[in-house]
């Protein structure tokens, strides 16, 4: 009877790392770029201001201070676009101390930043908004200000609003705030199509999402 074979000493090949999985690795034909945008209001003491929000009016309430009319979602995104193209920001772009913009729609503004973007050769993709405001409430609006955004933008805008839950300037409902990211595809056909940037993978990824995380509710 032969004699069993000893165990063997080799080590189980590793897991391949996270940048090595080609399902997670964009193609390097495909040219994309992320942008982020921020942008803070203080609210009026001019009871004439009217408060806009992604190019959406609200009755309700005082407006936000500003050279514009100080629509802190439509900065926001504006300053995403210009970022991810390398167009420099909205400051640049609409400086406060130019009067031409004094009381301007910061929805013009806007579609102005999305023709420099494309003429740059750059395509939106998708922009995504977190709204840091105590008042007003952004889910009964949201849908028309997600229609205006989308609409000007050319691609899917969307906005979510959290409480800063007292904290800071925001908490005590001294103004509003907004971040935004925005992502571009390339239009040169040699770095890809925008079509191409926006087809998903069919390859299966590993979940990342922590099914304990705490969620705060929209706004």
């Amino acid at each position: 009877m032969s004699e069993p074979s000893p165990p063997s000493s080799a080590a189980p090949a590793p897991n391949p790392a996270p940048d090595a999985v080609e399902a997670r690795t964009p193609s390097p034909a495909v040219g994309l770029r992320v942008g982020q945008g921020f942008d803070v209001h203080p609210f009026s003491d001019d009871s004439g201001r009217v408060l806009v929000l992604g190019g959406v009016r609200f009755a309700d309430g005082p407006g936000l201070a500003g050279h514009s009319d100080a629509d802190v979602i439509a900065h926001a995104v504006t300053d995403a676009l210009l970022g991810a193209a390398g167009l420099g920001d909205i400051g640049q772009a609409f400086p406060d101390t130019d009067p031409a913009y004094a009381g301007a729609d910061s929805i013009e503004l806007l579609r102005r930043s999305v023709a420099d973007v494309r003429s740059a050769g750059w395509e939106p993709l998708n922009v995504d908004c977190t709204v840091v405001l105590e008042q007003p409430k952004l889910a009964p609006r949201r849908p028309e200000i997600e229609a205006r955004m989308t609409a000007t933008v050319g691609a899917p805008v969307t906005v979510k609003g959290k409480r800063p839950e007292g904290l800071g300037a925001l908490g005590r409902a001294e103004g509003i705030a907004c971040f935004a990211v925005a992502l571009l595809a390339s239009r040169d056909p040699a770095r890809g199509s925008a079509a191409d940037a926006a087809r998903p993978s069919t390859a299966a990824r590993p979940s990342t999402e922590d099914p304990v995380a705490d969620r705060r509710g929209d706004r």
